[in-house]
């Protein structure tokens, strides 16, 4: 079936061009994200300045000033240039790209991925494939953390009045993907109480570590899944 050029699915990129300012008022400063981005920090190399991949970064605030603050090295991809402005200023010896997630141009690799509220943007078939991107764009033993529904489906959100659209797979779908591409499961909770009530799966890419990380590493429970 052709799909509608005017799907809210395609319109998701010119909303946070036409709606940043407003994204940015809304998008809260405060860090209720600090316990995930604790878990994903100790899973991260203990020596240097790791370098972390945050897909859908928008301005930087406040999960990329949190991992600078902890001593990352930040490569921030958007499509809003906008908001990639707010990060540059903000941030400037970091680097940040205007590029669709789905066409990523990079050729390196990562200590950390991260797409926070991002991922659930794009059509489910659009996500499927971005778990082999994930795969590439992974060092040995990097974590990958990310938000998600819980339910094979698409839902209508807003922002300033008009559609946002979300899509999701199903959560087995996530788990099994995850695992065909070389991904442990580490903590996966739905509805966190203490993160906005964020469905978010934090996992890790198999293989050594350059090096010792920063806290010993976390072992993950098969087949667990926590509800907040």
């Amino acid at each position: 079936m052709k799909k509608s050029p005017t799907s809210p699915a395609d319109n998701v990129v010119a909303l946070y061009q036409e709606h940043a300012r407003a994204f940015e008022r809304q998008r809260s400063r405060d860090l209720f994200e600090r316990g995930w981005l604790t878990r994903f920090l100790a899973l991260l190399p203990a020596s240097g300045k790791p370098r972390v991949l945050d897909i859908g970064c928008g301005n930087g605030v406040p999960i990329d000033r949190h991992l600078i603050e902890q001593g990352c090295e930040i490569m921030g991809v958007d499509t809003s240039l906008p908001l990639l402005a707010g990060a540059q200023a903000a941030f400037p010896d970091h680097r940040w790209i205007a590029a669709d997630m789905r066409r990523m141009p990079l050729n390196e690799t990562f200590h950390g991925l991260i797409a926070w509220h991002s991922l659930f943007h794009l059509r489910p078939e659009d996500q499927r494939p971005l778990f082999a991107t994930f795969a590439r764009l992974a060092a040995p033993g990097a974590p990958l953390m990310f938000t998600s529904g819980t339910t094979l489906g698409e839902a209508i959100g807003e922002l300033e009045g008009q559609p946002l659209y979300h899509g999701s797979l199903d959560r087995q779908e996530y788990r099994d993907l995850l695992e065909a591409n070389g991904f442990e499961v580490v903590r996966y909770v739905e509805w966190d109480e203490e993160c906005g009530r964020a469905n978010v799966w934090l996992a890790r890419r198999g293989g050594a570590v350059e090096g010792e990380t920063r806290q010993p590493r976390i072992t993950a429970v098969p087949g667990e899944i926590s509800r907040g």
